[in-house]
């Protein structure tokens, strides 16, 4: 009975605890980010496009699979009752995450020398805070 309640609390039921939904958005973002990592990949070394315009285009597909996850599991309180305007200050923040991951694989690989993949796992991981934390506060509190 209390391990399902506990199954039920993290996976299942409504809640706007945030760890709660931050343990959600971790497997929502998790798996943006395969999509994102995946398509990066492709792109780049099979498509021969370039990595910032990859990053790019695979940022914004795995921005697309994250608004549609997050509304329908992490985030049961919705701050607007427009869903084209919370998709467009949802990608807002994304657009200024997209900025921001740009920012640091271009830092990591041209000044600190790492592999384009390395930097992304670094930009990733800096860019999911600011992109939880900005949509919880500014849409779905």
């Amino acid at each position: 009975m209390y391990k399902n309640l506990t199954v039920d609390r993290l996976l299942k039921n409504q809640t706007n605890n945030t760890l709660i939904q931050l343990f959600r958005y971790s497997f929502v973002g998790g798996f943006a980010f395969i999509v994102d990592f995946s398509l990066l990949v492709i792109l780049t070394e099979f498509c021969g496009i370039y990595y910032l315009i990859s990053t790019a285009i695979a940022l914004t597909i795995g921005l697309s699979i994250n608004y549609y996850l997050s509304v329908i599991w992490v985030f049961d309180k919705r701050k607007l009752a427009n869903r084209s305007i919370e998709f467009t200050l949802f990608a807002i923040i994304g657009i200024i995450g997209l900025g921001l991951n740009e920012l640091f694989i271009w830092l990591f690989t041209e000044f600190a020398g790492f592999h384009y993949l390395i930097s992304k796992i670094i930009s990733t991981a800096i860019v999911y805070l600011w992109n939880f934390f900005a949509r919880k506060f500014i849409l779905f509190n």
